[in-house]
């Protein structure tokens, strides 16, 4: 979307950074690693080079303001002196790319309140630091002074591309407003539960901007003047005021309205994509925010600052920011980012001992992360409170952000047409320039009038240099676009159409994509005397014991208005054991998990009837549920920890990448030709997935299981077996690759599988080819 401002605009990453020095001079920030791809450097305003430039233009009939348009850096260098960052009223930004951006520096005042780092800091310390990364004693950014003392009342900072970067005084810099998680340990943001006082909120406020993802949607008039001011356009006027000099009227009126066509369409459909991209963008929601003396007031998501401390609905609500879960869980939906459609269990952040240390990211505790712009379909407290969560990133730093981001300042596209295009437009400006000369001398020699002269020689370079030619561009492009429109095709950056021409390789996803959203269960491998047993198709008809629990409890499915909502696999695995899972409510639910199981659990496995279970192979206990270590790509796998009425001990059932599995489990009950038996299932195209289990005598609460660190629970398992999936190929799958092979586009399917005898490590992704 928007065209325009795609095509000369960029996007900064978003771990860039101003980490350099001050070059000696002219305040140039040069990196010093590489997070950050800018140069900035610093202007400060002349009064005479502006009146100079003034009057300039008046003298140049606006020329020298076209000038400018066309390069706003040359409007800066002209009209202000190279200066100290420190001192800079404006900045040019140059990117990687070598493309050259401005911007006004803003200053307001900060007040006497402060940001904090740590929730524990001392008093005095909050009132002199602000929270703009990690520990500046450890080569970053900590808890770091705004300014000097006689300055540290004034915040000077920049706004590009949505982002805001705050002069550092003791760093010489302008650096990014950090997101409230770098550097921060789990238990910091446990410790933000408290929420922030008024004072620092204000300060925060100040400082970070409000928490909104502002889409520029340009008036027609704008767009128009913008357009016309394009250099092709310009020429286009020249043109048709020169024809209609000659008196080529009707050549001029032909070119005049299919400019003006071309311009119409082209200006609607930006003013359009822009309209709909700010919709998209913009939210505002109440939210209940914390404050210290366990205060709550509702306030606008627009207030929101990194540090808030949040509580969520148990009926859901649509997440305003990016904010790290703190107890509770969470169902989202996270469709809109992600373009998944199946609901995501989110968990809290790891407390106790084990989050000390443990550094928060927003990609590694994705599972703990509640990301803005995607909904909460319910959540649920278990701890006797409520669902909270600490905010900790706010407008285009938030995930949306970062996809809006994307869409109005893409990276530049490199495309040999538009090269070649130019080259061979500068090509024929050379041949209409040595024309122009050659008319110039053979009239001159005929003695014809000098006003003839002049639009003879002029009138060259137009039939040279089609002046027609933006106008046919644009009509060529609606119309492709619009082709592409009747085939359920759509494009929100027409000039990229152009690209398509050029495809050779089109890659796929494949679960969901190439083959059927879900799996299905194919078997269940068990184990008897440390030896696989032959394929068991129905899971249901396993007997009692730790294999059929693993399967019917290792999951992160919930309940969404009684119906079970999760990843697909977790669905089938369990639709495919016959059990049913019993969420427990937090008025009612704690009396009866404490009589049958001890202690409180999050939810229950129940058995199927006993007139649906096998005749010989009754099962009649149901399983409390205590904890769930969500599924982490990084780590392979997932697991739950469990309990057994009238047993004291937990259990920890756990289900991954076969390989990772084994690897944790006890050697001894890990079978000889593991190897070849996952072979045989994997060089088939299941997706084959390793199950494991072991107690845990130290845990017998539901307290215990929240404190307990997940490294310490997934070790010295039992192997149980395999658990054999299958996914179907969708019927449109091989209609579309012959057509792809037929037009020579080579199809490449992008996935997870094993090739070689490699094993596919995501447990839920797809199987089967």
């Amino acid at each position: 979307m928007l065209k325009e401002a795609a095509e000369c605009r960029h996007r900064v990453e978003d771990s860039s950074r101003l980490l350099g020095s001050q070059r000696p001079g002219y305040g140039t920030l040069q990196p010093d690693t590489d997070k950050s791809h800018m140069e900035v450097t610093g202007y400060q305003t002349k009064a005479w080079r502006v009146a100079l430039c003034h009057t300039c233009s008046v003298l140049t009939a606006g020329l020298l303001l076209v000038l400018f348009h066309w390069k706003p850096s040359l409007e800066v260098q002209a009209k202000c002196k190279p200066c100290a960052l420190g001192q800079a009223d404006w900045v040019i930004i140059r990117d990687r790319f070598g493309q050259c951006f401005t911007s006004r520096v803003r200053s307001e005042p900060l007040g006497e309140a402060s940001l904090e780092h740590h929730p524990g800091a001392r008093l005095e310390e909050q009132r002199s630091s602000i929270a703009m990364g990690v520990s500046e004693a450890e080569g970053s950014l900590d808890t770091i002074r705004l300014h000097q003392k006689e300055e540290k009342n004034t915040l000077r900072y920049y706004l590009f591309e949505g982002m805001r970067y705050v002069w550092m005084e003791q760093r010489q810099a302008y650096c990014k407003v950090s997101a409230l998680d770098e550097g921060w340990t789990c238990a910091d943001l446990h410790l933000s539960q408290a929420g922030l006082d008024q004072q620092d909120h204000t300060t925060r406020r100040k400082i970070y901007g409000p928490n909104l993802i502002e889409v520029p949607v340009k008036s027609y008039a704008r767009l128009l003047v913008e357009e016309v001011l394009n250099p092709f356009y310009i020429f286009q006027v020249f043109s048709m005021v020169l024809w209609v000099c000659d008196a080529y009227y009707y050549y001029a009126a032909c070119i005049f309205l299919i400019s003006t066509i071309s311009l119409g369409l082209s200006l609607y459909e930006t003013r359009k994509q822009s309209s709909t991209l700010q919709k998209m963008a913009k939210m505002a929601v109440g939210v209940r925010v914390h404050r210290p003396r366990g205060e709550e007031v509702v306030v606008s998501s627009v207030d929101l600052v990194p540090g808030d401390c949040i509580s969520l609905p148990t009926d859901g609500t649509l997440v305003p920011c990016d904010a790290a879960l703190l107890s509770g869980e969470c169902m989202v939906n996270e469709s809109m980012l992600t373009g998944e459609s199946v609901p995501v269990m989110k968990t809290p952040l790891p407390a106790g001992s084990q989050a000390a240390s443990s550094i928060y990211s927003p990609e590694e505790h994705k599972k703990h992360t509640l990301f803005c712009g995607t909904q909460v379909i319910q959540a649920k407290a278990y701890v006797g409170g409520e669902v909270l969560a600490v905010v900790t990133r706010t407008g285009f730093c938030t995930a949306k952000g970062d996809l809006i981001s994307s869409i109005l300042y893409p990276k530049p596209v490199s495309f040999k047409f538009y090269k070649d295009a130019v080259k061979f437009v500068l090509f024929l400006a050379v041949l209409a320039f040595i024309g122009t000369l050659y008319s110039i001398l053979v009239l001159v020699r005929n003695q014809v009038p000098v006003g003839q002269i002049i639009i003879r020689a002029l009138d060259l370079i137009t039939v040279i240099v089609p002046p027609a030619l933006p106008a046919a561009m644009t009509v060529g492009t609606i119309y492709a676009q619009n082709r592409l429109k009747k085939q359920g095709i759509f494009c929100i950056s027409p000039p990229r159409i152009n690209l398509c021409g050029k495809v050779h390789l089109v890659c796929f996803d494949k679960t969901g994509t190439l083959t059927e959203e879900g799996l299905d269960v194919w078997g269940v491998v068990p184990l008897q005397d440390h030896r696989f047993l032959p394929i068991v198709r129905e899971p249901r008809c396993l007997p009692a014991g730790p294999l059929l629990c693993c399967l019917a409890t290792c999951h992160t499915v919930a309940l969404l208005r009684a119906q079970p909502v999760g990843d697909p696999v977790d669905l089938k695995m369990m639709e495919s054991t016959g059990w049913h899972l019993e969420m427990l409510e937090e008025e009612e639910g704690d009396l009866p998990a404490l009589q049958q199981f001890g202690t409180k659990v999050l939810a229950v496995m129940k058995p199927p009837p006993e007139a649906e279970q096998p005749r010989d192979r009754k099962h009649q206990v149901p399983v409390g549920i205590l904890r769930r270590f969500p599924f982490s790509s990084s780590l392979q796998r997932m697991s739950v920890l469990a309990k057994l009425p009238g047993e004291a001990p937990a259990h920890v059932y756990v289900k991954g990448a076969p390989e990772v599995v084994a690897s944790l489990c006890v050697k001894e009950t890990v079978p000889l030709d593991f190897s070849q038996v996952l072979q045989h299932y994997t060089s088939d195209g299941f997706r084959v997935l390793g199950l494991g289990c072991k107690a845990l005598s130290t845990v017998t609460t539901f307290e215990e299981a929240l404190q307990l660190p997940r490294d310490s629970v997934e070790i010295n398992l039992t192997f149980l077996g395999f658990l054999v999936m299958k996914n179907v190929l969708k019927p449109e799958s091989a209609p579309v690759i012959g057509l792809l092979r037929n037009a020579n586009i080579r199809p490449v399917m992008v996935t997870g599988d094993p090739m070689e005898g490699d094993r596919d490590t995501r447990p839920g992704e797809g199987a089967g080819h």
